[in-house]
């Protein structure tokens, strides 16, 4: 009997030491189970922001490109306007004898294409004259006081012809206006 005893004592015992084991076990399962929820929660955190931030790129990338696209050509419209400024002030000149004419018929249409191609592009020259003043489209060079029949703050001279790319200002027309 005693060995009954002894043997019980030694089997609760070992319970004993097998349910410590079996809790400090299941306490460090659960301690492990916290942190990789953790790492996990961090991860997906920064798996979704990142995702995030990929989508704004694009999105950015895309607006970018597409304004870009919108305004293509616009250094060379720039280059070319003070082309179509000579050929203009060629065209004011006024000439009486047959080759003078000619040369200036020839300048007419070369004007005329470069006119053509620039609105084909959607480069169109800004109105001005008589147009009351606007600061986004014109750049004032000079006042001058208003004649009978003229309002104030309108455009009476245009110096220099300006031009737009679609709804942006290539270069104000430079004007006078009336006071």
């Amino acid at each position: 009997m005693k060995e009954t005893v002894s043997s019980q004592k030694q089997d609760s015992k070992s319970a004993k030491v097998s349910e410590e084991k079996s809790e400090d076990k299941h306490e460090e399962l659960q301690k492990e189970l916290t942190e990789l929820k953790q790492k996990y929660d961090k991860l997906e955190d920064k798996y979704l922001r990142a995702e995030a931030e990929m989508a704004n790129m694009h999105t950015r990338f895309k607006k970018e490109q597409e304004r870009l696209l919108k305004y293509d050509g616009q250094s060379l419209a720039k280059d070319v306007l003070p082309v179509i400024d000579n050929l203009n002030r060629a065209l004011k000149i006024e000439v009486e004898d047959d080759a003078s004419k000619q040369i200036k018929r020839g300048i007419e249409l070369v004007f005329k294409d470069m006119e053509k191609a620039l609105t084909s592009n959607h480069i169109v020259k800004i109105e001005a004259l008589g147009q009351p003043f606007d600061p986004t489209k014109h750049q004032a060079v000079k006042s001058v006081q208003a004649e009978d029949g003229q309002k104030a703050e309108t455009v009476v001279e245009v110096f220099q012809d300006g031009y737009m790319l679609k709804d942006r200002v290539l270069r104000p027309a430079m004007v006078a206006v009336a006071q």
